[in-house]
């Protein structure tokens, strides 16, 4: 027997209107549109050197993987 909890964690990953699922693949596709932007932007700024490293930010990270 599925729980009330379990029974809405199913209910909420497969959706049961078409509407349900429309929505899902709009909102799948303005976030991959909105990263496909954003690698741009990042790529535009590379490519004209205005592209900054974070050297601070980019040593405590390394530092932190190494602990």
């Amino acid at each position: 027997m599925i729980s009330q909890t379990n029974g809405s964690a199913i209910a909420a990953a497969y959706p049961s209107k078409a509407s349900d699922v429309k929505e899902q693949k709009q909102t799948a596709t303005v976030s991959s549109h909105s990263e496909a932007s954003k690698v741009d932007e990042l790529k535009k700024s590379i490519d004209s050197g205005e592209y900054k490293v974070d050297i601070e930010a980019l040593s405590q990270k390394m530092a932190d993987s190494l602990l």
